[in-house]
C-alpha cells in the first residue's frame, strides 16, 4: 500500500454544519469498510511504519476525531467496537483539569464534550488519545510563547489524566507555522495539518495530510473510497481549497492601514 487515508471527523451529529457528519453514514460506511477487508491503525502506528519504511498492510486507514466531542463516545465507540476497529481522538483541554470523571472538556461551539471517564473508559478499548492545544487558538497568531504554552501544557494534561504518554498532535485548524512546527517536533513524535491528501512515505511526519469527512459526507461520496479513483478525487477536491488558502494567506499578509 502506497498511500494511507487519514480521515478527519469532529462531531457525529445531524445538525449540518461544517464539523457536522452523520451518525447513520458513519455507522453505514464502518460498516462497508469491514465488509471490504479494511482496517484501522492508530495514527502512532502508522506514522512508525512510516519511518521505518515499511509497507502498509492493504486496505489500512487511520479514523481521527478533532477536539473531543461527546458523539465520539455516544456515536463512534459503539459502531468501532463492533468492527473491531480503533481511532486516534485529539482533545482540547481547557486551562485547567480535575481528576474527577464526570468532569468534562470545555464545550466548543455549544456541543457537549468528552469526560475524563469517558477518555479513561475509551483508552482501554484501543482509542488513542492526542493533544489539541487548551483553548483551540490559530497558533499562527499567538506570541511564542503562548503557542509554547497551548502546545506542551496540552500535552502534560492528557499524559496526567490518562497516565501515559501522549505522541501525536494536532494543529487547531490544521494551521501552522514554523515556529508551532519545531515546538511540536520537540515534544510529539507526529503532527496532523490541515493538507488535504493522503499520507505517503514522502510526507512531513509534522504536517501529515488528512481527509476531512466533509468531503466523504453522504453514502455515494464515502463509497469512493473503496474505489481505484479515490486518490483522484481527494486530489481534485484538494485543488480549489489550496487556492482558497492561498488568497486568504496572501490578503491576511497585506500590509494594514
Amino acid at each position: 500500500m502506497l498511500s494511507l487515508p487519514i480521515l478527519t471527523f469532529h462531531s457525529l451529529d445531524d445538525q449540518g454544519n461544517v464539523i457536522s457528519f452523520s451518525p447513520a453514514v458513519f455507522r453505514r460506511a464502518m460498516g462497508k469498510l469491514h465488509e471490504n477487508g479494511y482496517r484501522t491503525l492508530t495514527l502512532t502506528d502508522a506514522v512508525m511504519t512510516l519511518r521505518h519504511s515499511r509497507p502498509l498492510p492493504d486496505h489500512s486507514f487511520v479514523i481521527t476525531f478533532d477536539d473531543g466531542y461527546h458523539s465520539v463516545y455516544q456515536q463512534a465507540l459503539p459502531v468501532l467496537r463492533e468492527y473491531g476497529m480503533c481511532a486516534t481522538v485529539f482533545l482540547t483541554v481547557g486551562e485547567t483539569a480535575t481528576t474527577e470523571s464526570t468532569s468534562r472538556l470545555p464545550a466548543l461551539g455549544g456541543r457537549s464534550m468528552l469526560s475524563w471517564g469517558e477518555i479513561r473508559e475509551m483508552a482501554k478499548y484501543g482509542f488513542e488519545f492526542g493533544a489539541h492545544t487548551l483553548t483551540h487558538p490559530d497558533l499562527t497568531r499567538l506570541p511564542t510563547d503562548r503557542v509554547a504554552a497551548e502546545i506542551c501544557r496540552s500535552k502534560t494534561i492528557v499524559e496526567e489524566q490518562l497516565g501515559s504518554s501522549v505522541t501525536c498532535f494536532a494543529y487547531p485548524y490544521g494551521r501552522y507555522d514554523r515556529r508551532s512546527r519545531e515546538i511540536v517536533r520537540q515534544h510529539f513524535g507526529c503532527a496532523c495539518s490541515d493538507k488535504l491528501g493522503l499520507t505517503t512515505k514522502e510526507s512531513d511526519i509534522y504536517a501529515l495530510e488528512r481527509v476531512d469527512a466533509y468531503y466523504l459526507r453522504s453514502d455515494r461520496l464515502f463509497d469512493v473510497m473503496l474505489t481505484r479513483s479515490f486518490p483522484w478525487y481527494i486530489a481534485a477536491r484538494s485543488i480549489p481549497r489550496w487556492i482558497r488558502r492561498a488568497i486568504s494567506f496572501r490578503m491576511s499578509d497585506r500590509p494594514r492601514a
